[in-house]
């Protein structure tokens, strides 16, 4: 199940205003030039953010997602005709032969349940073509990124047009490593209500991802920093064999 904020309507609709700054994606651009991909299929694609830079580039796109909501945001953006959504998971392509897959910002942390996340790789193997490659992000959990995730530090009052003011935090709810809950609240200034989205991300060291990869038959070729959050993030580069 997806959270609260990528299921609800009103919540979805306010997901880019409430997280404007998409400098983190620019990487995943870079890559897609750099391994010269002209079908790209983004798992967890959300409100579509990532598969429109692409689509916008010339480029073939399968956007999929579990959370409708999302995806009827993705669609209305200008130029959604040109992406290929799918409510779904990797789990569930149609047959496809993708130059790169990828799992941008929290996608892969998302999948907690370690038969689940098996089945992702897997899909995703199965939809790229040989040589393919699988570009994905997680947080190192030894940097312990949840210590910082508090109201002290998130709250903030964001005005987005034909909304108004929206005020937002997040809380830590848990911390059962490798899995930590966290709680978004969002209160909506034109009519007071008060929305929330519990969300709980699995963090798994490199070396458990490595092992992952290599067992659904992929190639590690490189373990790369995140630019947009250096020292924080492992991005892997994996190859279909």
């Amino acid at each position: 199940m997806a959270d609260e904020c990528f299921t609800h309507p009103r919540l979805a609709a306010i997901y880019d205003p409430l997280d404007p700054d998409r400098s983190d994606l620019d990487a995943y651009v870079r890559m897609t030039e750099e391994f010269g991909a002209r079908r790209v299929l983004d798992i967890g694609c959300g409100t579509g953010v990532f598969a429109l830079l692409l689509a916008a580039r010339g480029i073939h796109v399968v956007g999929v997602d579990p959370a409708q909501a999302s995806l009827d945001v993705a669609r209305a953006k200008p130029g959604g005709e040109r992406v290929h959504w799918i409510r779904g998971d990797a789990t569930t392509l149609p047959p496809m032969r993708a130059d790169l897959a990828t799992m941008t910002a929290n996608a892969a942390q998302e999948i907690q349940d370690p038969q689940a996340w098996r089945e992702t790789l897997r899909g995703a193997y199965e939809a790229l073509r040989p040589g393919g490659r699988l570009v994905f992000e997680t947080r190192d959990p030894a940097r312990r990124a949840w210590e910082h995730w508090n109201r002290e530090a998130s709250y903030r009052v964001t005005h987005i047009p034909d909304v108004g003011a929206v005020q937002s935090w997040v809380q830590l709810i848990d911390v059962s490593e490798p899995l930590v809950t966290f709680r978004w609240t969002y209160v909506f200034a034109s009519d007071g209500q008060v929305l929330t989205s519990d969300s709980t991300l699995r963090f798994r060291d490199r070396q458990e991802v490595e092992a992952d990869l290599v067992a659904q038959g992929y190639t590690v070729q490189a373990v790369r920093d995140a630019p947009d959050r250096p020292g924080k993030e492992l991005v892997f580069v994996a190859r279909r064999s």
